[in-house]
């Protein structure tokens, strides 16, 4: 293949831009941003399952807690009648008076024991509690660093994303100005060399595979006319030669 000098050199110049395109794809790949709001994204999803339990306990120590305090009325109310009817004087047998005594005893260890079960619950409630209050804490600060991870992370791409832009303007007018069978191979080679399809040819080494040429090598481009498109017999990429070939 042929093509003119200096079409040639634009090779060159168009490499530039397409590298620098892959740094900034990497770079906008590899913002810290990312594992930071991934790593914290983790966190939160932890503490919400931990929320959600410690939201649950607190719930049904509620409704234990009503039970019991319900459990605690009946027999407060039983009690009361009770003690109403033997305040009223209306029973007179013995054995009677015995049996009502005996049962509102019986009630008043049952109150007590029911009262034990309240205050039992409702420290078992306070302590849910306090920890649906730690948790929701906890959930509000990592979702705000989350959002303050994602805000960085967005102003840093938007940045890399315009630059982006520039450069592949850029691209497409030094594209256009190389021939369509140069620009083809290039792309080619570009595509099958990681990213590289043309490098300098600098002080007899290639600048793509960072090896020096061998004599033969250096003789048959020196030989080779300057419209002849050269390529590195180790790497194959395009060798663009310049005034610091070396030859």
């Amino acid at each position: 293949m042929n093509a003119a000098p200096a079409d040639q050199i634009r090779l060159l110049d168009l490499q530039d831009l397409d590298l620098r395109l892959a740094q900034l794809a990497h770079k906008r790949k590899s913002l810290p941003e990312h594992a930071e709001i991934e790593s914290l994204t983790k966190d939160l999803t932890q503490l919400r399952d931990l929320l959600v339990a410690a939201q649950t306990e607190e719930s049904d120590c509620a409704r234990e807690q009503t039970k019991a305090e319900q459990d605690v009325d009946q027999v407060r109310q039983r009690a009361a009648r009770d003690q109403k009817r033997l305040d009223s004087g209306a029973i007179t047998s013995p054995k009677d008076l015995e049996n009502l005594q005996k049962e509102i005893a019986s009630l008043a260890r049952r109150q007590g024991d029911l009262e034990d079960v309240v205050l039992e619950v409702m420290e078992r409630r306070e302590s849910a509690q306090e920890r649906v209050n730690e948790l929701t804490e906890r959930v509000a600060s990592v979702q705000s660093k989350i959002d303050d991870a994602t805000g960085r992370r967005d102003a840093a791409t938007a940045d890399l994303d315009r630059e982006a832009g520039t450069v592949t303007k850029e691209r497409e007018v030094v594209a256009g100005s190389i021939p369509a069978d140069l620009l083809k191979l290039y792309d080619k080679l570009r595509q099958q060399q990681g990213g590289v399809g043309a490098a300098k040819l600098y002080q007899r080494r290639c600048e793509g595979c960072r090896l020096e040429l061998n004599i033969t090598e250096v003789n048959e481009v020196k030989a080779a006319s300057p419209d002849t498109v050269v390529r590195c017999e180790n790497c194959r990429r395009i060798l663009v030669r310049t005034s610091e070939s070396g030859l």
